[in-house]
């Protein structure tokens, strides 16, 4: 019989409404298994065991009674350390923020509750959502990072500590995890899900994701953090994509799916290379294949721009204040970010924003584009987290993102497979993703 940490979180939910599962002894579960893990993996900032274990009792009676049942009734989900929760600690990352207790929770905690999961901690993130790693070890091999910045909460899901986690990406945090752990990372379009309560390293930037152990359960969690917020200025008010029953949908007819040679393509290592060829192949006729524009490689440095003039910013006081505390990895970064110009930064604003048009024209013609989701299997523990590279121009653009766990490098580490759409059609996206899984794994 499945232990119940191991179930998907989709299974979880019809178990618990079922009655064939409680919440607690779910929790109990991730509970041990946490514990056997921990001390290799090193996913987990603070584990809030008694907190969670109430939490479940309280979903219990819930169900008991007869009482309306949330999406996620009694599912344990993990949050990324830079999430603000009002009962357990926040500490980003670093010892700047050791001890922070925030006042109130982010959003997507209020939305969590709110749809009945049980947020059983914070998992470990790189040092202010950035560069410098965390001790964080890859549960596939802990010589190998899992990536950054969300590195405990894909950590955590690929243990099976957790069903759920929650982490955000500025450049390749949720996509580039996912592919090294082997899990559905999944990051909706730029605006779906509020930033309220999340560290800001960059306004025009930040975007939260989900990962998870399958295509519907990224997506189930996926409708319930998503939903309009005046407080976050990038939240559009405007009705949601439904993304789990996208993901269920079947394609009328099968997508037309497009790969872009790009110049940082050379950045693949030789068995990533081979394998994202041999998915070409299994995709046949329905991907075309087409000469990246040169301008949309030229993306890469405008990304960087944004990105370290808006984290200088936001940060300012606490680079200030902190300097002695912030890591060797980061220092250079925050001098080179000082230095951007406000011209230099409005200019790659301006073509930020044209990007992001030329992407909503092209995808008329287009149901996805298929691109790796990172450069080739998990870089060893302390050689960095990986290359983002793959992630950047679409983050930018703000377009959805989803990884498959489709492949596998010569180590026999997973490499996933990422596909992108067109914003605010995430269900579109989701269906598309479902349809290219299903060929991939027919051919495998």
């Amino acid at each position: 019989m499945t232990e119940p940490h191991a179930l998907s979180a989709t299974e979880a939910v019809r178990r618990i409404r079922d009655g064939q599962l409680s919440s607690v002894d779910l929790v109990k579960s991730c509970l041990k298994r946490i514990a056997e893990t921990e001390p290799a993996l090193h996913a987990w900032a603070h584990v809030d065991e008694a907190g969670a274990l109430a939490r479940a009792a309280e979903m219990d009676a819930i169900r008991k009674g007869g009482r309306p049942l949330g999406a996620l009734h009694g599912v344990p989900v993990g949050l990324k350390d830079i999430i603000d929760t009002r009962d357990m600690p926040t500490q980003r990352g670093t010892p700047i923020f050791a001890g922070r207790q925030p006042a109130q929770d982010a959003a997507v905690v209020e939305r969590l509750l709110d749809a009945g999961a049980v947020i059983l901690g914070k998992t470990a993130t790189t040092e202010l959502a950035f560069v410098h790693a965390a001790e964080t070890r890859n549960p596939h091999d802990p010589q190998h990072t899992p990536g950054g910045s969300s590195s405990g909460s894909a950590a955590a899901v690929a243990a099976f500590n957790v069903p759920l986690a929650i982490g955000t990406q500025t450049n390749g945090s949720v996509i580039r995890p996912a592919s090294f752990c082997g899990l559905f990372g999944f990051k909706p379009t730029r605006g779906e899900i509020s930033r309220r309560g999340v560290l800001q390293t960059s306004k025009s930037l930040d975007q939260l994701g989900c990962f998870g152990r399958t295509l519907d359960d990224v997506a189930l969690l996926g409708d319930v953090i998503a939903g309009y917020d005046p407080a976050d200025a990038l939240s559009f008010p405007r009705p949601r994509a439904a993304m789990l029953e996208g993901a269920r949908a079947p394609v009328p007819v099968p997508p037309a799916l497009v790969w872009l040679d790009l110049p940082y393509h050379d950045r693949l290592t030789a068995d990533a290379d081979q394998a994202f060829a041999a998915a070409r192949d299994v995709l046949g006729p329905r991907l075309e294949r087409v000469e990246g524009a040169p301008n949309l490689a030229g993306l890469i440095p405008v990304q960087a721009t944004i990105h370290e003039y808006e984290i200088c910013q936001h940060l300012a006081d606490t680079f200030t204040d902190h300097w002695d505390q912030i890591s060797d990895t980061l220092k250079p970064i925050v001098t080179r970010g000082r230095a951007i110009s406000l011209a230099e930064y409005e200019d790659a604003l301006g073509v930020m924003a044209s990007a992001q048009a030329f992407f909503e024209s092209f995808f008329e013609d287009f149901d996805a584009v298929i691109a790796p989701s990172a450069a080739g299997e998990a870089p060893l523990f302390g050689n960095g987290t990986g290359d983002p590279v793959f992630c950047t121009i679409w983050t930018l653009a703000g377009l959805p993102c989803v990884s498959l766990p489709v492949l596998v490098g010569d180590k026999g580490l997973p490499i996933g497979l990422q596909v992108i759409g067109q914003g605010e059609r995430d269900d579109h996206l989701l269906r598309t993703a479902a349809w290219v899984l299903n060929e991939i794994q027919a051919e495998a």
